[in-house]
Formats: C-alpha cells, structure tokens, sequence
C-alpha cells in the first residue's frame, strides 16, 4: 500500500512538472544580480513576498527574485522538485512527501497563513457538527485536508462523518462554493473572505486552532549553494513583514490583485492575518504532521524533525 501511494505521488509530480506558470516573471530581475525563484500561491502567504518585490527590498538586498505563481499544490510543488525553482511557500505534508519520494528539500521556515471553512450562503449550518454526511471540498493530502480534519475532530465529528469532495485548484473550489455545489469549503485567505463576500459563514479557522502547517522549503541544493542568497531574502521579507505591520491594507491591495493573483473581490473586503517574524517550525506540530500522514499510510517512515527542517536562516 505505502510502496503503491509513493508511486502514484511520483508519477503525478513527474506529469505536472512542466506546467508550471512562467507569467509572472519579476519584471525588476537583473542578469549580474544573484537570483532567487520562489512559487507562491494566491494565498496572503504569498503577500510579504509580493511587497518586498515591489517596494524594493529585494534589490535593497542586492538580490533578484523571480515570483511565480501557481493554482494548485501539485503544480507548485513538481515546479520545486523538477528544478524548476529554489523554493515555495508550501506546507508540512508537502515536505514530508517529498522526502517519502526521495526529493532533496528542507524546511527553512513558517509563513503565516489563514485556512478557514466556511458553508454556502444556502447551506443552514452554523458549525461543524451540523456538517455530519454533508460535501466539503477540499484538495486531497494537502495543508487543507489537514486543517479540514482538524477543524471536523475539533467540532465533534470523526473525518469520515463527512463527504470530501477533492478540488485540487483553489479557484474553482471557491466558485463550487458560491454556485452552492458544495455544502462547505476549507479555503485559504483570500479566497474564504471573497466566498464570505458572496454570503457564505465561517463555521471554524486554522487561527482559532492555532494551527499553522504553512513552511517555506528549499531545494537542499539551493541552501547549500545559495545561502547568501536566501540570507538576503530572508531580511527583504522582514522588512515586508514590518511594513504589513504598519501599512493599512487599502495602501497595497491594487497591487495584490494586479500582481499576486488575487480577484477583485478581495477589495474592501480581504482580511489578513497577524503576520510573524520567519522563525523555524516547533516540534510538536511537525509530529502531528507526520502522525496524520502515518495514520493514513501516506508516508513509510517518521520522520524526524531534523529530517525534515533546516533552521539555520531563522538561528
């Protein structure tokens, strides 16, 4: 079984190796500068990194980074592991299966991200346990299966109580939702604040958990010939960090829906997390990872954190 469910990882990865998206190349990028290239998705993960590209704080850094953008995981992460790019805002399960399928990448990070499950306008539950034989769409072995199943063990009702219908791109998940296809989504932000524009209700979020599975992971070939490299980056996205910290969100959404891939409806609307400080992953949580993912036969082997994580950006 577990020999089965890596093969079948590692055809997938190899048959969406090429479609990654090249569209969004960083339009500042300089052939004599050291380059970075990182794969984002459109979550507000991805927002430090858009800011310290358009306010410069990469080339303060004398580095250029190229940000591409991706609609879903499987793409993003066949992107890294093909060499295609250094890193990837990502998550825990994603680095746990790609040492399971023999790819060289570590953990450097956290990010800070928000994962929420909301229900259509039409749908009458107002929390978890009224979800009980319900549809929820969700992208399969993923951060968002994870955070589903915590939030559904959390409210009462076992993973199987519910009908997990797998959605693998965020986008159409979102419109499942909204054209009531869907009694109930696990979306990242943007997204959950644009389904709530449209009527739908939060019924429980990764914050109210206190869960936070989302990572940046390298290529161990990137940490080790470009560390320089990812030193530099990590003190653009501080100074990200501290301008989010400051800076009312109307000052920069034009430029998240022009350049970070996010609609038009997170306008007056979109809501963003506390962000943190890069620092590395704690323990405990990269053990309930791997516990979720061994209780599902998806990885052969515990992993341990030092397997797993790299922290000397973060020291």
């Amino acid at each position: 079984m577990k020999k089965t469910m890596l093969l079948v990882i590692t055809a997938l990865l190899v048959l969406f190796a090429g479609c990654s998206n090249d569209k969004n190349p960083d339009s500042h990028s300089s052939a004599g500068e050291p380059q970075l290239r990182i794969g984002l998705m459109p979550d507000v993960d991805s927002i430090p990194f858009i800011i310290a590209r358009e306010k410069g704080y990469f080339k303060e850094e004398g580095l250029s980074v190229t940000l591409e953008q991706f609609k879903s995981a499987m793409e993003r992460d066949s992107a890294l592991q093909s060499g295609k790019l250094d890193g990837v805002i990502s998550d825990m399960l994603a680095q746990a299966f790609a040492k399971a399928g023999g790819f060289d990448t570590v953990i450097t990070s956290l990010t800070t991200g928000s994962y929420k499950l909301v229900v259509n306008k039409n749908e009458p539950a107002q929390a978890v346990q009224d979800l009980k034989n319900k549809t929820v769409a969700i992208s399969q072995n993923t951060i968002i299966d994870y955070v589903t199943d915590k939030i559904v063990s959390d409210g009462g009702l076992a993973a199987a109580d519910i009908h997990k219908l797998v959605i693998p791109q965020i986008p159409a998940r979102l419109e499942m939702l909204k054209n009531g296809k869907v009694a109930a989504a696990t979306l990242p932000e943007p997204m959950a604040t644009i389904a709530v524009k449209h009527g739908a209700k939060v019924v429980q979020s990764s914050e109210q958990l206190a869960l936070n599975p989302g990572v940046l992971i390298f290529t161990t070939q990137s940490v080790n010939e470009k560390e320089a490299e990812i030193r530099a980056m990590y003190r653009a996205y501080r100074k990200a960090i501290d301008y989010l910290a400051t800076e009312p969100v109307e000052n920069y959404i034009d430029l998240l829906i022009a350049q970070g891939g996010f609609p038009d409806d997170v306008k007056g609307a979109l809501v963003l997390p506390e962000y943190k400080q890069p620092a590395a992953p704690q323990h405990k949580d990269i053990d309930d990872v791997i516990a979720w993912l061994q209780a599902r036969d998806l990885i052969p082997a515990k992993y341990q954190y030092d397997d797993l994580v790299d922290s000397r950006f973060v020291r």
